[in-house]
């Protein structure tokens, strides 16, 4: 079987892990770059036997980059989602996580030029039309990828990439509380609708039959609380101006419970049907903003020793998010939010597909 061979790299950013690749060397076509994709990752196989893909949402993903032609950016970024079990490539969310492997891969191939011993890169987030900004070490002219930063959900330690983003609240939704309202009742569950960089319901574990503390697997066996967690969330799409949301990947849904680790707050991810094995990054950073929300659900159940540093624990330890927010009659202004990832180049070279996807360029 011929097969065409595509330039990409594998880079582990954050908790995630994914395909990336330079914007000209995919199809300009969607429907072809898809396909494309499908068969690069193996999908759709529940076990992804046959391409590149990890068997999970958070090892099934792709970023696409390429120099930006903005003032306010050095490169454009989308993130896509290829479902493991079924022939679908979403874009209508953005990963934080693999963000963080964005600026070394900009780096690494020469679209963004070092500049001393830490490089920022300015990244457009496409999805989200949003900027981030990753700084990157690069000492004696390359990319560091050891160092001594630590991150819950990875082994070992990396060179930190410190992430700053700007101006992401309601930039999926329209509006930092969509439905414009800190609760609404749904389904007889007092709920947060809040979008910070990713579509987040924020609900108490214990008011769908949860804990709250359960691992993933335990959660996902639950069958009662996952048919009333999604019932939820497809009412609540509409009311976040995300439509229909049966096919979507957003919202996510948070399930918090009281810190028992020393954090501001627990949680347990529906992304939107497996449970994260952690969190996300733009997860983390809506609830984080929610537990500063005056009413919400989650500033009812957070303890916060510190507004501008809300650590938020997952089924894998913490997360923090470094958040300036202000509250001005009542309502939330976020001026910035910033946190830590690390990533690390896993592989580069060809990515094979058959020619019967794409016979090339």
């Amino acid at each position: 079987m011929r097969q065409t061979a595509i330039r990409c790299s594998v880079l582990r950013g954050g908790t995630s892990k994914g395909l990336f690749f330079r914007a000209g060397d995919l199809p300009a076509d969607v429907e072809t770059r898809d396909r494309v994709l499908l068969a690069a990752m193996g999908s759709p196989d529940p076990r992804e036997i046959d391409g590149m893909g990890g068997a999970h949402p958070l090892t099934s993903k792709v970023a696409i980059v390429k120099r930006s032609e903005r003032n306010d950016a050095d490169v454009d970024y989308l993130f896509l989602q290829v479902w493991p079990d079924r022939a679908e490539v979403s874009d209508n969310q953005n990963c934080g996580n693999i963000l963080a492997g964005v600026g070394p891969f900009a780096i690494e191939e020469g679209i963004v030029p070092v500049a001393g011993d830490v490089t920022s890169v300015r990244i457009w987030m496409e999805n989200t039309q949003s900027l981030a900004i990753a700084h990157v070490q690069t000492p004696d002219g390359a990319v560091r990828y050891d160092g001594d930063a630590r991150i819950d959900g990875v082994p070992g330690t990396h060179a930190p990439i410190p992430v700053d983003f700007l101006d992401v609240a309601g930039s999926t939704c329209g509006a930092l509380l969509p439905t414009g309202n800190a609760v609404d009742v749904v389904e007889g569950v007092r709920v947060t609708c809040i979008d910070n960089g990713m579509p987040v319901v924020c609900l108490k574990a214990e008011d769908v039959g949860a804990t709250g503390y359960e691992t993933p697997a335990e959660l996902e066996a639950k069958a009662d609380v996952r048919a009333k967690v999604e019932a939820i969330r497809r009412i609540v799409g509409p009311m976040m101006n995300l439509g229909d949301v049966e096919k979507k990947t957003v919202p996510k849904m948070s399930l918090l419970a009281p810190a028992r680790e020393g954090g501001s707050v627990c949680t347990r991810t529906f992304i939107p049907i497996r449970v994260h094995d952690s969190i996300g990054v733009f997860g983390a950073v809506s609830v984080a903003t929610a537990c500063l929300v005056p009413g919400s659900v989650a500033s009812e159940v957070a303890t916060i020793a510190d507004p501008g540093n809300i650590e938020v624990e997952h089924p894998t330890g913490f997360f923090t998010v470094t958040m300036d927010v202000e509250v001005v009659g009542g309502a939330v202004q976020v001026k910035q939010a910033a946190l830590l990832r690390t990533a690390r180049l896993l592989m580069r070279g060809e990515v094979l597909v058959p020619r019967a996807a794409w016979a090339g360029q």
